[in-house]
């Protein structure tokens, strides 16, 4: 059971000075969500950078981060990712130290821990049982190892195996081969540099052969080997010598011998050259840098670019700091900004890669990266449309230069229409980016026969188009229809947001009807838990499937709902909001289903959660607690928001309810903390309950929104009345506009108990003919 936030709030509250004046990283706790199935890379990175330095670990599970806290050390690698699933992607360009002689580089060299890792932002340290330590810094395209070698080993080494990669154990055929690579050594005036690069594929994204190359230095003098085995995977040698260069698609690299017990090592990476990774190193991690310097400007670029972004006032509770600042962290490690580094075609254009994904991004995710972050959001969209005009699709996942996996819909139609209605502008083409949006809506995907779901594509795009514009519904002939019908639906909406801003009147009369679509998929004589009405799966022939709505089968790629309980999807029509209040049976019995879904002892699953229908590890559940907004009780909103924060969050290494998903958990929990939730793809963000007494967000260009409370403690958390830029408010929504667009100051009083005081118009449902 993960610790709850609740238990952890009553403890050890420390009184802390002024936040906003003070080094903000020492709130952030990098194991923060590192076990238990939360995936959180807690080695060393700097914002968005490509760069992430740490400890690959072996347990015959999948390391997706590399991390795990049990297990062997079997390398500390540059390349990882934060967050993911499905199968690791990276553990590239590694190192391994090792005492004695080594007879045969290329057999297990593993080895265990001596004491649990020490992580805070900046720097990494692992500690192995045969004596040797391993700290770690990094900047954005380089890293740096400090080994100290025990002073009775020996022989100290430090082995370079360009086959190292993270591996999959799942058996879904998605782990990661070594495909071949090359590495040459020459020694320099003070020590020994080798460069080369190695070529892999495949991981989550299914990715065909992508390159990195590589260029580390050693500080000290050392004598070498380089070694050549018999084939990409076995431990056999064919040549183990003073040869200065090694190049085949067997395993190869280097071992690196020493006369000192404190090794120093410069790597850097590239995606373009070795002499690019040279360049790289040699102007972001000098000779003669210190570790020490390298962890103060890791900090300071987290401290001005993104940590000093919301600060606050309300330092009493350091558990709640903790949790605020080591969630703006964990977000903010991917995607990646490899602007410069791509190797598939020359742009004028930034180019970002490892996104992962937008199924798990949109809904609140990328909308609190545009709020914290304009400038890299706005390159992040540029990004996406330059992707499209050169890749043919946008992506909804993206890692290695290569579009995939797409779990539902084409979300990046949702995230471009987010930021076109919330006026990003600047260098985007908007009609470009349109047109990439309609290839989503109107070009069917090339199947890439992805075992899991042969059914249609799973690279990009909609594999289900047929069905969607032919028929208004998406029936059992793809996999995960119901699921994609929804969001097929929500991405439409997106296109008539961004065609209705473009002053397309048709397009936009269409996707707005394409958007409706559904309800097709809407089956009345679906019954449970005393309710009628559901999201249900339609047989080729165009009738209903039968189906338990508490049931999704495997809830996986081959099933008909896609992470989620049909109940949880049928509150996912966010856009046509009112038309689904009205088929759920009115606005009494939307409350009564809503607040089923968080009772406990009605789901036979989630038994880490109580047995609730209502799954707060998983993207499909994330808005529902805030649709109470939409009928009148929001004070319902506050109560299972809060329910869900207290129960499943906290600065821990367990502290996640499930995967961060590259950071959409820490921004459900951000949006929490803050007292506000985007409505994606609308203007419109739904009133919550926020837990400072003060919090002020840096939005640019000296813009700041202001967040005040009065009468806030752990049991009162109530609205009792609300002003938004000085004038009383009776809405529990609030709009761009209102509070972003040039900032704002929303002054919250608050209490024990619920009070009625939205008694103004209800958030819009921009879908609905009546709206």
């Amino acid at each position: 059971m993960r610790p709850s936030m609740g238990a952890a709030l009553g403890v050890g509250l420390a009184q802390v000075h002024h936040v906003q004046a003070q080094d903000l990283s020492q709130f952030v706790l990098p194991l923060t969500g590192s076990v238990n199935g939360g995936n959180t890379f807690p080695g060393v990175s700097l914002p968005f950078g490509v760069v992430k330095l740490g400890p690959d670990l072996y347990t015959g599970s999948d390391s997706y981060s590399g991390y795990q806290s049990t297990g062997n050390f079997i390398g500390f690698s540059l390349l990882h990712e934060s967050g993911t699933g499905g199968a690791p992607k990276y553990g590239v360009v590694a190192q391994l130290p090792a005492v004695g002689t080594v007879d045969n580089p290329l057999t297990d060299h593993s080895i265990g821990r001596s004491q649990a890792d020490n992580a805070r932002l900046g720097y990494y340290k692992s500690s192995l049982s045969n004596g040797i330590t391993v700290e770690m810094g990094a900047t954005s395209k380089a890293g740096m190892y400090k080994y100290q070698f025990p002073g009775n080993a020996n022989g100290t080494n430090v082995i370079v195996d360009v086959s190292h990669v993270l591996p999959s154990f799942r058996g879904q055929g998605l782990g990661q081969n070594y495909l071949g690579g090359n590495i040459s050594v020459a020694t320099t005036g003070k020590g020994v540099r080798y460069q080369g690069s190695g070529s892999y594929n495949n991981g989550w994204n299914r990715a065909p052969k992508w390159t990195v190359h590589f260029c580390g230095y050693f500080d000290q003098q050392a004598t070498f080997k380089t070694f050549l085995g018999k084939n990409a995977s076995g431990s056999d040698l064919v040549d183990y010598s003073g040869t200065v260069a090694q190049e085949s698609t067997a395993r190869l690299g280097a071992v690196f011998t020493f006369n000192t017990s404190q090794v120093t090592s410069r790597v850097g990476v590239s995606f373009i050259s070795s002499e690019q990774a040279c360049r790289n190193v040699d102007r972001e991690i000098p000779a003669g840098t210190s570790l020490k310097t390298l962890e103060d400007n890791v900090k300071k670029a987290w401290n001005s670019q993104v940590l000093s972004k919301i600060t606050t006032t309300d330092t009493s509770n350091t558990t709640k700091l903790q949790l605020l600042y080591s969630s703006l962290y964990h977000m903010s490690l991917i995607p990646t900004n490899k602007t410069g580094e791509n190797p598939l075609w020359s742009s004028s254009e930034p180019y970002y890669d490892d996104i992962f994904t937008f199924w798990d991004l949109f809904r609140c995710t990328t909308a609190l990266l545009h709020i914290l972050q304009p400038v890299a959001y706005e390159e992040f969209i540029r990004s996406l449309v330059d992707i499209w005009k050169h890749d043919g699709f946008l992506p909804d996942g993206r890692s290695s230069f290569f579009n995939g996996a797409t779990q539902g819909g084409s979300n990046a139609d949702n995230v471009l229409a987010d930021a076109y209605v919330k006026g990003v502008r600047g260098a985007i083409n908007w009609d470009d980016a349109f047109s990439a949006m309609v290839t989503d809506a109107e070009t069917v995907p090339p199947n890439n026969n992805d075992p899991r779901d042969t059914s249609s594509s799973t690279k990009e795009g909609r594999g289900a188009l047929p069905d969607w514009i032919n028929r208004g519904f998406i029936t059992t002939k793809y996999r995960r229809s119901v699921s994609r019908a929804v969001e097929y639906a929500g991405n439409d909406f997106g296109l008539y947001q961004v065609a209705k801003g473009l002053g397309k009147t048709e397009e936009a009369q269409k996707y707005l009807n394409r958007s409706r679509n559904w309800r097709n998929q809407w089956n009345p004589n679906l019954q449970a838990l005393g309710f009628s009405g559901f999201l249900g799966p339609i047989n080729e022939n165009g009738t209903f499937k039968n189906q338990d709505p508490l049931s999704c089968g495997g809830c996986y790629w081959g099933d008909d709902y896609y992470q989620g309980l049909p109940m949880e999807y049928s509150f996912n029509a966010h856009h046509d909001i009112n038309k689904l209040i009205e088929l759920s049976g009115g606005k009494d019995k939307f409350v009564a289903r809503l607040e089923k879904l968080f009772e406990g002892g009605v789901s036979s699953g989630n038994s880490q959660f109580n047995h609730t229908l209502f799954n707060p590890g998983n993207e499909p559940s994330f808005t529902s607690p805030y649709l109470f907004n939409y009928v009148g009780r929001q004070d319902l909103s506050v109560k299972y928001s809060r329910y869900v924060a207290n129960s499943y969050y906290a600065p821990t290494a367990a502290g996640l309810p499930g995967n961060s998903d590259a950071g959409a958990m820490e921004s459900w929990i951000l949006w929490s903390m803050i007292g506000l939730y985007p409505m994606t793809g609308q203007t419109t963000f739904l009133v919550g309950s926020p837990w400072f007494r003060d919090l002020t967000i840096d939005l640019g260009t000296g813009k700041k929104l202001v967040i005040t409370t009065s009468g806030g403690g752990q049991n009162s958390y109530y609205v009792q009345s609300l002003k938004v830029n000085g004038k009383s408010w009776d809405k529990a929504w609030v709009t761009w506009k209102d509070v972003f667009a040039n900032g704002g100051k929303l002054e919250f009083v608050l209490g024990p108990q619920p009070a009625n005081w939205t008694t103004g118009p209800a958030p819009p449902s921009p879908a609905t003919e009546s709206s």
